[in-house]
């Protein structure tokens, strides 16, 4: 016995060790915390905002009049970013305009709600619907995260137009097996650029929401 208890131990101290890890890793990922909206358009939800240990990086909630929040979407455009450099593909294409004017229609009501209501340790994560090459089992997704932390408007898109299954479960279906597509990276633009700055706390680019306003006033 006495010659086992220094190896238990240490298994012992490995496991916990592990289990620290594991529950630490999973505590930072974002959690939904209310649903706003969730339907055939438009899905908009609350979730835990991972950069919000530190107050002076969490949100603010905002009211944007409707029209402005339709011209500040407006102005966003989205590239995907590849691992290969650009210049091996010869693929020097513009970015494309981020959302459809039927889609600005389901997401803007929606977001200009949970734009109000967003606590201090929250961000929002947003989707837009559309039908995919086979509806019963395929969708069209845009979607992402929005945060205002100050005056700062941040944009994160993890879905351009991708397709993805109507449910999880569909991943394991035997006859028509829809694996679910990953985030994927973009890079995220804005016009008029000399509004689209570097947020000094976050260290990330993002629409100045009093650059933005004065420059829509009429």
């Amino acid at each position: 016995m006495l010659t086992c208890f220094p190896v238990c131990s240490i298994r012992i101290l490995a496991l916990l060790l592990l289990l620290t890890t594991l529950t630490g890793g999973c505590a930072r990922l974002p959690e939904t915390t209310r649903v706003i909206q969730e339907d055939d358009r438009v899905v908009v939800r609350m979730e835990t905002d991972p950069d919000a240990e530190d107050a002076g990086v969490r949100s603010t909630a905002t009211d944007i009049p409707l029209d402005q929040l339709n011209r500040l979407l407006r102005g966003f455009s989205v590239r995907q970013v590849s691992g290969v450099p650009i210049r091996f593909l010869n693929d020097d294409q513009p970015p494309k305009k981020f959302l459809r004017e039927r889609e600005l229609e389901a997401l803007v009501p929606v977001l200009q709600k949970a734009l109000q209501k967003v606590e201090s340790q929250e961000r929002i994560r947003f989707q837009v619907l559309s039908p995919g090459r086979n509806p019963r089992y395929w969708r069209d997704v845009t979607g992402g995260w929005i945060k205002v932390r100050d005056r700062y408007f941040h944009l994160k898109v993890d879905y351009y137009h991708v397709e993805q299954p109507v449910r999880r479960i569909d991943a394991y279906d035997p006859n028509y097996p829809s694996p679910w597509t990953p985030e994927q990276a973009y890079a995220v633009y804005f016009e008029p650029h000399a509004q689209y700055v570097m947020d000094p706390m976050l260290n990330s680019s993002a629409v100045d929401l009093n650059k933005f306003l004065v420059g829509a006033s009429p």
